[in-house]
């Protein structure tokens, strides 16, 4: 996975990276913004592209200044164009502007260009700028009940046969109906890491800075000394839905920096996710056994590609 920053304002690492490893699956993270300066042979060779896009064309802006949106279309649509075939996210940002319904239905009826799954993150824990002016009720009266309007339409769908590729729904569903735990979704301190620019090693991409996150370095480590080498902290472990789960951000249970008090917040926002997918799972299981939709078309993401699975 390149991963930023923005990996495009380093066209001929790519390019140097890519012809130097032929044999490896590579997968990209960008705003798109200069997308279309990787030459497309090389583009063609991504095995998963995330684009940042939030929404809506004013969702998108307001978040990213004017013009972002139309010009990550533009770009998206260029994939298109150039029969680019592996899998294209559209990541977004969630925070205050976002109505979570709004946005992703946006994104997943888009049709030139497509997005092929759609993703997001909750802008929480981070709030040096003061992003949130009343998340308690954002929560309440737009994103939960966002949240359960998108599963009831989502299952509503594969009734049709058609399984929408929102990320955070298909591998949760998978996991509710095969019972099948997982520990850390994103693999973070287990078996996913992440080579900072000085060459050291840790356990997510987003916190060179923390000392805890530092677990080794390109030189003298071993990759079987780095695989399991750091799992999630209580409360996680003995909550109810951490099979489910799976911790979500191992990040912000180690750093706690909204404190455990809205560390609890955004563990509630997890169990309504949760829940509302739990109270459609007789519905989907009816849909597969009756051969309407496979199972294994809830099996993503094929390999990981840095969606965090639970937001």
């Amino acid at each position: 996975m390149l991963y930023g920053g923005e990996p495009t304002l380093r066209v001929p690492l790519i390019t140097k990276l890519m012809d130097r490893f032929p044999q490896a699956r590579f997968m990209l993270q960008t705003n798109a913004l200069l997308l279309n300066q990787i030459p497309e042979d090389y583009v063609r060779r991504f095995h998963s592209i995330l684009v940042s896009i939030d929404g809506t064309e004013e969702t998108t802006d307001s978040y990213r200044s004017r013009g972002v949106y139309q010009k990550v279309i533009k770009n998206v649509r260029w994939l298109r164009e150039i029969d680019y075939e592996g899998d294209i996210v559209a990541r977004m940002v969630v925070s205050e502007q976002s109505d979570i319904y709004r946005d992703v239905r946006h994104l997943i009826d888009l049709r030139n260009p497509s997005f092929d799954n759609v993703h997001w993150q909750l802008n929480v824990v981070w709030d040096a700028e003061d992003n949130w002016h009343d998340f308690d009720k954002w929560v309440v009266e737009v994103y939960n009940p966002g949240i359960t309007r998108l599963v009831e339409e989502w299952v509503r769908k594969m009734e049709d046969g058609v399984i929408e590729g929102i990320v955070p729904f298909k591998p949760l569903m998978l996991s509710l109906l095969t019972g099948e735990g997982v520990e850390m979704r994103c693999g973070s301190g287990l078996d996913t890491f992440a080579i900072h620019v000085d060459g050291k090693i840790g356990v997510c991409p987003i916190s060179p800075d923390w000392d805890f996150s530092i677990v080794g370095n390109i030189w003298d480590s071993e990759p079987q000394e780095l695989r399991n080498v750091m799992r999630v902290d209580e409360p996680c472990p003995s909550c109810g839905e951490f099979e489910i789960c799976g911790g979500r951000c191992l990040f912000a249970n180690k750093e706690r920096l909204w404190g455990d008090e809205g560390f609890e917040k955004i563990c509630e926002i997890s169990r309504h996710l949760i829940k509302t997918l739990k109270e459609n799972v007789p519905r989907v299981k009816e849909l597969i056994e009756k051969g309407v939709i496979s199972i294994e078309e809830l099996d993503y993401p094929e390999y990981n590609n840095g969606c965090e699975i639970v937001p």
